[in-house]
Parts: C-alpha cells; structure tokens; sequence
C-alpha cells in the first residue's frame, strides 16, 4: 500500500516485510489507548453503583448457562467476565511474554533475570505488609490482592507521566510486569480453588498435553487449538480452579519468530500466481502463504489484543469495580487493616520491592545483571507497578468477600491513584536535571542489544556524514523500493539536523518484486570504483522509475564518469559479490524487507518520517554519552559530506 502524502509516518515495507516483533510500540499503543477506556468504565461502574446499586448488582448477578444433552455449565455473568472473557486478556499476556523470550529483549536469556527477580521483590514485600496489617485475622487470605500489576493502565500513566522516547523503560516495565502477571495468576490456580475436582484437573492437563503433540506434529490450523482450548478452559473450570490460566498457558505455548526469506518468496509467488489467474483457489493459496509466512504468535495479537485492551478489560472493570461509596465505607477504610495493607502494600511495598531486588542483585552479581535503565527509571517502574487494578481486583474477587470486599476494592482504587501520582513526581523531580544528569538516571550505562550481526566497517561499508561520530544510521535498502525513495529526503534531512552523525547504505534488492534492483546495485557499485558511489546513489533513487541498462549507463555519462570502464565493470558484474555481502548481512540480521533502518546497531521499528527517527537518534545520543569512550568533538567541515 503506497501512500500519496510523502511526508505521513510511513510504516510500509516492501514484499511485505516481516514486522516480525508483534511491535512493541503497536503494542504499548494499543495498551496506552485501551487503558483510557478501562478508566471510563471504572468511572461509569462507581457512579453506577452508587446512583443505584439494586440495578447494578441485578445485572451482573444475572444467571448464564450453557447446556449440553444432560451437562451444565451455570454462572452469573460477572463470573462469565471474570472467569471466561478475562482468559483472552490473559492469553495476550501470555502471548506478548512469549514474543519477548523468543524474539524480544529476553532472547538474551541473561536479560530475564533481574526484571524476573525485581517482580518477585515487588511481589514479596507487598505481601509481606499485607500479612502484617492483617496478622491473625479471616482478611489474611486477601495477600494475592497485593501482588499483581495492570499492565494496561501502569503503561497508560507511564505514557502520560513519564519521559519521551522511552522504549527501553516501557520494555523494562512490560517484562516486570508480565511476570508478575504470570505468578499472580499460577497464585489465583492455586491457593484460590474452588470446590477443586482432581478428575477434572487431571482432564485438563491431558488435554495441554494433546496441544503440546498437535504442536510438535507441526499443526497450524487454527480451529484445532481453538477447540482444544475451549476444551481446556471447561476441564479447569469443572476443577475449581480459575479457567484464566487456559490463556495464560495458551499464550506461552505459542511460538513468536521472524519470518524468513523462504516464507516471504513463497508468499511472492502465489501472491505472482494470483495475479495472472485470478481464480477463487489461488485467491485462497495466496491468503494462506500470505498468513503462514507470519508466526502464529503475531497473527493470535493482532485478533485479540484490541478485543482485550477495548471491550474485555473495560467491561471487566465495569463489573467489578462498582462499590457504594458512603460515609459507612470510608469510616471504616480509614482502619481497616485490608485497606490499609492494600494502600500501603502498592504504594510503598510495590516500589521498595523492585528497587531493593534490583539493586541486590546488581550488587551481588559485580553489574554483569543489571537493569536496562537507570535507577531512577527503576523507581518510576516500580512505583507505576503499584497499580494493580485488573488482576487486584480479580484476586480479591476470590479472597475476600462482604464487606472486606468493598474495602479492598477501595484500596484498590486509592491505591492506583497513589501510584499514579508518586510516578508524576518522580519524573517531574527528574526533569530538573541538567540534561547529561537527566540521561544517566534515565538510560543507565546497561548496554541494548545489538541487533546489526555484522557491524559497519569503515573499510568497506559505504559512509555519509562523520566517520568517528558518536551515532550510526545503518540503512537496507533497494534502488528500486518507492519506500526507500520516499526515505531518501528524510534521511538528508537528519544528517541536516544531526552534523555528528553518520549515515551507511547496505543494498538489499528484492529481485522477486523489483526486477531492477539488483541492476541497480551493481550500477552504484560500478560508480563506486571511481570514486561516485553517493552521486550514483541519489540518481538511482531519484529515477526509480528509469533503471535499465541504457539508463544507468547514461547516468554514468551524466556524473562524467569513464563510461567504458563503467560498462566493462557491469558487464563482467563485478559488483555482484559486493551486493551479496550486504544481502548475506540483511539476512543475518533477520532484515526480509526495505527500508529497514539500524541506530547504533538496534533495530527501528515503526515510522520511518523525520519525527521517528530523530527521536531515535536523539536517544541513541543520550546513550552515547554515558560510554566512557564518548569523547564529544566540534563537527568539521567533512560533517555531512560523502565518503566512501
């Protein structure tokens, strides 16, 4: 899909290029925006109940049942909510976890464990100030309450508190969140049973069981899981135990990888086979090689994650978090050891818990642990983590019951308010920083992944701008590529605005849908032996639309090159093993598309217009800044200027 307006945040790739992270910015936009709906629905709950509680209550306690033959399955509709709906906002935790471990941050397996011990630090001590608020008495069993976060709303406020340009924050953020997730809800399964029926249990892991044969049979039709899943969810429903672990399992079972260039050549051809038949059976080839070419994780995301984010956790917290609030509640809120150890447990426990787990574990560990930001990015972390709303209430829905109820869901409440408004003044107090100071209480000096395999060799690569600054804009490309023509002027523009920025162009021809490219490449190759790599290289992306042999060999004559030296370095193909390098490198670096952009080595996802990756760059400088190695230079004249 091409579009009309050069200067949109263009996010197309060419020979559909696998986005292949479910992105993280997608998915923290979706989570951001769903989180402003959840709001409105808890607002509507509260004013709800307490215009009229009667009607409120009558309408979730509303009996539901599914029959079969002589079988019944019988609940109110708050439990069909709680226990049935809230299973697909659970499979997209599970699913987004997996994405990471497999292709995420924690694809480096050493990266998981400080986010993994920082969530049980947030964890523990919160439910250790619980325990000793309610020391001895029934409320005791409500500590599960206190241990979760709402990974929906904390990553709402921290898109409205915290700074800007922070992916690595967010990312950090969403694995301890995750886990907590993961742990809160193995807690709900099992120390909050109900009734529990071994027979029925045992059924349900019988049936994982059949889902993990299916997989490794190398099934992908998506009915058979669906089925199989709904299967599991009615065993571990029958078995007392809270059915929203089936999507939690569901979603860890379902792999996340980048798709490869076989897939996307395979997918070109029956998309090829389509186009010069145009019959209802290759209509469906094409669909299928289109949809196998991506991971079954990505796909599972992208049809749930708005249901969940806009209708199921809204309409969860339209059942749940209506309670009267009148002066009877508050005066008892204000010593009741439940509200008291809920507020107390998030607002202070939730932080202390995380930083203190980070720090000890940095400490013992020398810093080969350490978190990707810096610590005072690991406060604000752990003081939006005290935002608990979803899974809180969930929990305490089968912990607590009467009038403890309405106490905790207060405290609940209270407590994502207190959260919210500690996280603003962290990051307002960080504001007041000088800027370097600001950076290194951000970013940290944790080193990112680097996802460019072969990294740029000045010897070899072709360079644009400083060739010792600071900050590296690699760039895949294909002459022939609209997307990479329209980037052009964009990436003029940053090395403008940026002078201590260097600019590399590795080749990436899609010959499979641009039968010039490769022509092309080899054409900027020939121009490079005499010294013209970079005029050539704006000519072509200049003349897309013009790139045969005549007209490349006119450009040739255009720049007053020797055009018969031109010729023969074209005709022997010279250039062809240069070409393929770059291409051997786009492939090790699971590169299947054009454009695709690397800042410092890490992959850009998203728009690629000056916004985007200005943003990029600026926090590629920040990071930068805090290596010891960073020596900051006046630009010089060959700042900006070509070279090869």
């Amino acid at each position: 899909m091409t579009s009309d307006n050069p200067h949109r945040g263009w996010t197309s790739r060419t020979a559909w290029e696998g986005r292949f992270n479910a992105p993280l910015r997608s998915f923290l936009r979706t989570e951001t925006g769903g989180a402003r709906v959840v709001l409105v629905a808890a607002v509507a709950a509260l004013v709800w109940a307490n215009v009229h509680v009667s009607s409120y209550e009558s309408v979730w306690g509303t009996s539901l049942s599914v029959r079969l033959g002589d079988w019944s399955l019988s609940h109110d509709l708050r439990t069909w909510v709680n226990s049935g709906l809230m299973t697909f906002f659970f499979l997209v935790a599970g699913l987004e976890l997996r994405r990471e471990f497999d292709i995420g941050e924690l694809r480096e397996r050493r990266r998981l464990a400080l986010p993994m011990l920082a969530g049980f630090g947030g964890m523990l001590l919160p439910i250790a100030i619980y325990l000793a608020f309610n020391v001895g008495q029934t409320t005791a069993a409500g500590w599960g309450a206190v241990m979760a976060t709402d990974t929906a709303l904390a990553l709402g406020a921290l898109a409205v508190f915290g700074p800007r340009f922070s992916d690595r924050l967010r990312g950090f953020l969403l694995t301890v969140a995750v886990v907590d997730d993961v742990v809160a809800i193995a807690v709900l399964a099992i120390a909050y049973p109900h009734h529990p029926s071994p027979m029925a249990l045992l059924a349900a892991v019988g049936i994982f069981g059949v889902v993990l044969l299916v997989r490794a049979l190398g099934v992908r039709f998506g009915p058979v899981y669906a089925l199989l899943g709904v299967a599991a969810w009615v065993a571990v429903s029958e078995s007392g135990v809270d059915p929203v672990v089936v999507g939690l399992v569901m979603g860890l079972l379902t792999y996340a990888y980048a798709p490869g260039r076989d897939d996307l050549q395979r997918a070109s051809d029956q998309f090829r086979l389509f186009r010069e038949q145009p019959t209802p059976q290759l209509a469906r080839m094409a669909r299928a090689g289109l949809t196998s070419a991506l991971s079954p994780n990505e796909r599972l995301q992208t049809i749930y994650h708005p249901w969940a984010s806009y209708l199921v956790v809204p309409l969860f917290a339209l059942a749940n978090t209506g309670i009267v609030i009148d002066g009877d509640l508050l005066s008892r809120a204000v010593v009741s050891p439940v509200t008291l150890g809920v507020v107390v447990a998030y607002v202070v426990g939730k932080p202390a818990g995380i930083v203190g787990a980070s720090w000890l574990v940095a400490r013992l560990s020398g810093n080969r642990f350490r978190p990707p930001v810096g610590w005072v990015a690991v406060v604000g972390v752990g003081t939006i983590s005290g935002i608990g709303f979803t899974v809180a209430l969930l929990i305490a829905t089968h912990a607590l019951s009467g009038p403890a109820l309405d106490e905790a869901k207060l405290g609940i409440l209270v407590a994502t308010l207190g959260a919210s408004l500690v996280t603003w003044l962290v990051f307002r107090s960080v504001g007041r920083l000088s800027p370097a100071r600001r950076a290194r209480a951000l970013l940290g000096v944790a080193e990112g992944i680097v996802d460019l395999m072969l990294s740029v060799d000045p010897e070899r690569d072709h360079m644009r701008g400083s060739l010792d600054a600071p900050v590296t804009v690699v760039e895949y490309g294909d002459f022939e590529c609209p997307y990479c023509g329209q980037a052009e002027p964009v990436v003029r523009e940053l090395l403008a605005d940026f002078a201590n920025v260097r600019y590399v162009w590795r080749h990436l021809p899609l010959a499979d849908v641009h039968p010039h490219a490769q022509l092309a490449a080899e054409a900027a190759e020939a121009a490079g032996e005499q010294g013209a790599f970079w005029e050539m290289h704006d000519l072509l992306l200049a003349h897309q639309d013009a790139l045969n042999p005549d007209d490349v060999l006119g450009y040739a004559e255009q720049l007053g090159l020797d055009v018969e030296q031109f010729r023969e370095h074209m005709v022997k193909r010279m250039g062809v093993d240069r070409v393929a390098e770059d291409t051997d490198s786009a492939d090790l670096s699971g590169v299947t598309g054009t454009p695709t952009f690397f800042i410092n080595g890490r992959r850009h996802y998203g728009a690629y217009d000056i916004t985007a990756l200005s943003a990029a760059v600026k926090a590629a400088f920040a990071s930068a800044k805090l290596r010891p190695e960073y020596h900051p230079r006046e630009p010089g004249p060959a700042d900006g200027g070509p070279a090869s």
